[in-house]
């Protein structure tokens, strides 16, 4: 990654991103012990400033991360207040001028302890890099994965665990072999859930449809971000079980999260979705969530934590 940041934390200390770097017999390593967060930061070039978005809210997803995982140290030594002072130091260090995105990890830092998560020494690192999208602007084509959604009940959806991206993994190397942008997964039920790294949402009959929190899914913050937007707009929207065949008759689809910011999906499982093309409200979402991110004149934004 040649564009990553020069300078990372890990352990308590700003350094050179090429010497942040983790022991092979760490229990990160070997068991994929760690949970994290990926927020945008927006650069506003008219006003010269850089803004980290909904900042509080990926704190918060990394203490609940914590808590399910049991990383009880991380939780005794962060709070919030740390968490934003060490974040806005990290984006001054590598003077950041464009979108990008900050991985945030809290991770055990013990080797050789086994699958053992309680009671060990936990830390934090987190670097910067580009915010270029993992999906076509213009629209994704999507098929449904033959691989299931990892069930909360085998690996908890609701935390950030990187292990559990196996999963992801699995299923969008079978998308790409096949000619596809990404997946999309179904359930235990067999009823749509998400997308490999984002939240996926529906539009019928003028209603923003999308999985309910039930369907193994991850409660994303861009995802969050869109009921907020939809309320707004006062757009009906619902939260509910959708089987494959419904997204075949969509009018719009689009799928959401840090990586991908919102993208339309434009065919999935080669039926086309409404027209082809990107959808009425999702190029007003797409619209909205810059210029919100990006604290635009005329948005007061509540979610643009400036840097500076």
């Amino acid at each position: 990654m040649a564009d990553v940041g020069q300078v990372a934390y890990l352990r308590d200390g700003f350094i050179p991103f090429s010497e942040a770097n983790l022991s092979i017999a760490s229990a990160s390593v070997l068991y994929g012990l760690s949970v994290y967060t990926v927020m945008p930061v927006f650069w506003n070039a008219e006003r010269q400033q850089l803004y980290m978005f909904r900042p509080e809210d990926h704190f918060q997803r990394l203490q609940n991360s914590a808590k399910i995982m049991a990383f009880d140290d991380f939780l005794k030594t962060w709070d919030y207040r740390r968490f934003e002072q060490t974040m806005k130091k990290l984006l001054k260090k590598n003077k950041l001028r464009q979108d990008s995105l900050l991985r945030i990890t809290i991770f055990v830092d013990d080797s050789l302890k086994g699958t053992r998560m309680h009671g060990l020494k936990h830390n934090l690192s987190a670097f910067v890099y580009p915010a270029v999208p993992l999906l076509p602007k213009t629209g994704a084509n999507l098929c449904v994965s033959s691989w299931r959604r990892t069930p909360d009940n085998a690996i908890p959806s609701r935390a950030k665990i990187n292990g559990s991206y196996v999963n992801a993994a699995l299923m969008k190397h079978e998308a790409v072999l096949n000619g596809f942008d990404d997946a999309i997964s179904l359930d235990e039920q067999g009823h749509i859930a998400e997308s490999t790294v984002a939240n996926i949402f529906m539009v019928r009959d003028g209603r923003l449809v999308s999985p309910s929190n039930s369907a193994d899914i991850l409660e994303g913050i861009t995802r969050d971000t869109v009921f907020k937007l939809t309320d707004k707009l006062a757009i009906d929207r619902k939260q509910r079980s959708i089987d494959r065949s419904e997204l075949y008759r969509a009018d719009e689809i689009f799928v959401c999260g840090s990586s991908v910011n919102i993208t339309p999906v434009i065919t999935v499982d080669h039926r086309i979705i409404g027209s082809g093309k990107p959808g009425q409200l999702t190029k007003q979402l797409i619209s909205l969530y810059r210029s919100y991110g990006r604290h635009d004149d005329g948005f007061d934004s509540p979610w643009a934590v400036a840097v500076n």
